[in-house]
């Protein structure tokens, strides 16, 4: 009878020191509102408070490439009320970008999971005569450095596509670097630009509207909201795969079983029929990876962009 009453009083210590959340949970998004990271972290903050109660706020923490809110995250105490939604570019590309960066990505965060990810489109004007892939190589080896790709900044994800898919190819052209995705855009609608390895959720919209030809999308596989549109592998450019993802991670030292909650429960939520139609209609894959499988990734893919960013000598500015 002891043996149970002492169980019994254990497994009630052990919930009760799980009481969590007990204040304002902060979701920190390191940039402006309106872009795939805030909206992936409304959609997490709105199940995780769905699933536990208590309050869930979006902090957008926009600046320095997404370093200032990760590093805000990083500084936070390790409790589970502050955590950090963020593309790739805090996690794995910045680092080796920028001088100096308030925190270290190996070692100052617990990766909980990897919610979505979402690979990049190769977009051209409507009215460009580059039809294919091959056309477009055979135009860039005829005319090197003439043929100009935009991105929404210098170490974006569009960006190490482009000097990627320049090395895998043996080719070369003119990075144009713009400040944010809005800008790219009216400009490449405009024909200022001749193409841009595009993110396919913000590509999408144009493409469907016969306003942006998308010649290959940078997947392992062709994505079911552009079936028609080849691989780069399928069109013979090796090891060019890239995706642009989204993920979650609280500062370093939280607790094991509240990491699991929280990789369940975001798991749960984005494989709810009615958010999964809309993130899969967007052209997001939803990954939510476990806090493991994140860990090893992060680390896969921040050696993988550290190694191209000092093989082809990119700068932040």
């Amino acid at each position: 009878m002891r043996k149970i009453i002492l169980s019994v009083c254990m497994a009630a210590l052990s919930a009760s020191s799980f009481a969590w959340p007990d204040k304002t949970v902060t979701v920190v998004v390191p940039f402006p509102p309106g872009g795939a990271s805030d909206w992936i972290g409304r959609a997490v903050a709105t199940k995780l408070q769905d699933k536990f109660g208590g309050t869930f706020i979006i902090d957008n923490k926009a600046g320095a490439t997404g370093t200032i809110g990760a590093g805000l995250v990083a500084r936070a105490a390790p409790d589970g009320h502050t955590l950090l939604v963020s593309s790739l570019g805090p996690y794995v590309i910045a680092p080796h970008l920028l001088a100096k960066v308030p925190y270290d990505a190996q070692k100052d965060f617990d990766y909980i999971t990897v919610a979505v990810q979402a690979p990049n489109v190769l977009v051209v004007p409507a009215n460009s005569p580059l039809k294919s892939m091959s056309q477009v190589i055979a135009h860039l080896k005829a005319n090197p450095d003439k043929m100009t790709f935009a991105s929404s900044g210098n170490g974006s994800s569009d960006h190490l596509t482009a000097e990627l898919f320049w090395l895998q190819t043996g080719t070369s052209g003119i990075h144009v670097p713009y400040k944010g995705g809005g800008p790219v855009m009216s400009d490449l609608l405009g024909a200022q630009v001749d193409s841009s390895f595009m993110n396919i959720n913000t590509a999408l919209p144009q493409i469907q509207a016969g306003k942006l030809r998308a010649l290959a999308i940078t997947s392992a596989k062709r994505s079911p909201v552009l079936p028609n549109v080849p691989t780069l592998e399928e069109s013979g450019i090796k090891d060019c795969n890239v995706y642009s993802w989204q993920a979650v991670a609280g500062p370093k030292g939280m607790n094991k079983e509240l990491k699991n909650k929280l990789y369940q429960a975001i798991s749960e939520g984005l494989n709810e029929p009615q958010l999964k139609t809309k993130l899969l209609d967007l052209g997001f894959e939803i990954v939510a990876s476990t806090p493991e499988q994140f860990t090893a990734y992060q680390a896969a893919e921040f050696a993988r962009w550290k190694k191209l960013i000092e093989s082809r000598n990119i700068k932040a500015d």
